[in-house]
């Protein structure tokens, strides 16, 4: 009896153990609000870089620290576009945010706009996955159309409604 029991304890911690290793990690994007309450005041492309150029609004972005916790931090950043796409520059001095993304970390940045009059939140904006520009010839293109003197440009791959 003593065996079985032993038997099944070890099949069980296998198991266990193999579930572990073979899951997913989550995703913070689509997981962290499953529905999308504010989907109407979505923010996005000409639109969406408009607003942000318009300095009036809220801006965080958040990595990923060494040791696992969230950094959040308060950047002001504007947006650019070439071609298809659209670029965030952010503006941001040597900190935790950057060590964070030149050792890999994820990048994700909101942005609200601010409350219309009447309004006491903010709904319309876009919660963006960021995906650094490492091109050089990108870069300069970029810098050439671009209002701040920094080379910190991120590509915009997906764009969520704040909530």
């Amino acid at each position: 009896m003593k065996k079985l029991c032993a038997l099944i304890l070890a099949l069980s911690l296998f198991t266990l153990g193999a579930v572990l290793c073979c899951a997913e990690e989550p995703d913070a994007v689509t997981s962290a609000s499953v529905a999308d309450f504010y989907a109407s005041a979505a923010l996005t492309g000409d639109e969406l870089m408009a607003s942000v150029n318009s300095y009036n609004g809220f801006f965080a972005v958040a990595s990923v620290n060494p040791d696992g916790t969230p950094n959040v931090g308060f950047y002001i950043f504007s947006c650019v576009k070439l071609g298809d796409d659209y670029y965030l520059q952010l503006g941001l001095s040597p900190n935790q945010t950057t060590a964070n993304v030149e050792n890999g970390s994820a990048l994700m940045a909101i942005y609200a706009q601010a409350p219309s009059e009447g309004m006491s939140y903010a709904t319309a904006g876009a919660r963006m996955k960021l995906e650094a520009v490492t091109d050089a010839g990108v870069i300069e293109e970029l810098k050439a159309i671009a209002p701040q003197q920094s080379e910190m440009f991120y590509k915009i791959v997906e764009c969520r409604p704040l909530g």
